[in-house]
C-alpha cells in the first residue's frame, strides 16, 4: 500500500521514529531508530496489518525492506524478530548463515531458536542472492558525539525493544561505558558484542 515517505524526523525513541510530512507525524518502527539522523530524509516502507493494529515499519533501503519482508515470511519470525534481526547493521552476515546452514550464528538473535534458525535456512536458502553487494556495506561512522551516559542509555533502551534480555545487555554495557560514541554507533557496537558472545 505504502512504498515511501518523505519528510523531516521530528522525534527519535528506542522502538520507532516520527517523520513529519504535510503536517501529519507518522509513527515508523525502524531495527535502529537512531540511524536514520534528523535531517529530511526518504525511508522506505512495509504496511503491516494485523487484527489489532495497522503499523509502519521504515528501512533506510529499498533492499533492506525486502530483506525484511523475506525474514517475515518465515514461520517462528514476526516483525519485532526481523527487525532485531536486521538492528546488527550487518544483514549480509545473516545472508552468509544462511547461506551457510549456519544455525549457531543465527539463534543468537532474540526469539530465534533452533527449530527457527532451522526454518530460516529451509526457506531462505538460495533465495537471498539479490541482497549481496553495496546495500549492506557497512556506512562510516561519522559525527560521533562527546562521551554521553544519555547515548549509551538511549542505546541500550533500544536493544531491550528489540527483544535482548537485561541479562544479555548488562553483559555488554560495561564493554561500551569508556567508549566516546553517539547512539547509533553505541547500538553498532553493542550488536556486535552481542553476536561474538557463546
Amino acid at each position: 500500500m505504502y512504498d515511501y515517505i518523505k519528510g523531516r524526523v521530528t522525534r527519535v525513541t528506542p522502538e520507532y521514529l516520527v517523520i513529519e510530512q504535510q503536517g501529519i507525524g507518522w509513527q515508523i518502527f525502524a531495527p535502529n531508530p537512531y540511524s536514520f539522523g534528523t535531517e529530511e530524509l526518504q525511508v522506505f516502507l512495509h504496511h503491516h496489518v494485523r487484527e489489532d493494529a495497522m503499523l509502519l515499519f521504515g528501512f533506510p533501503s529499498l533492499e533492506q525492506r525486502e530483506l525484511f519482508r523475506k525474514l517475515i515470511s518465515v514461520s517462528g519470525i514476526g516483525p519485532k524478530g526481523a527487525l532485531a534481526i536486521l538492528a546488527s547493521g550487518q544483514p549480509q552476515h545473516v545472508i552468509e548463515a544462511i547461506e551457510r546452514e549456519d544455525e549457531s550464528y543465527l539463534v543468537k538473535f532474540p526469539g530465534v531458536g533452533k527449530k527457527t534458525a532451522r526454518q530460516m535456512i529451509l526457506d531462505l536458502k538460495g533465495k537471498l542472492a539479490e541482497f549481496f553487494g553495496d546495500p549492506f556495506a557497512d556506512h562510516e561512522e561519522t559525527g560521533l558525539l562527546s562521551a554521553d551516559d544519555n547515548e549509551l542509555e538511549e542505546a541500550m533502551l533500544a536493544l531491550g525493544a528489540l527483544g535482548y534480555s537485561e541479562r544479555e545487555i548488562n553483559k555488554v554495557k560495561p564493554k561500551l561505558k569508556d567508549l566516546d560514541l553517539n547512539t547509533e554507533a553505541y547500538m553498532k557496537k553493542a550488536l556486535q558484542l552481542l553476536l561474538k558472545q557463546n
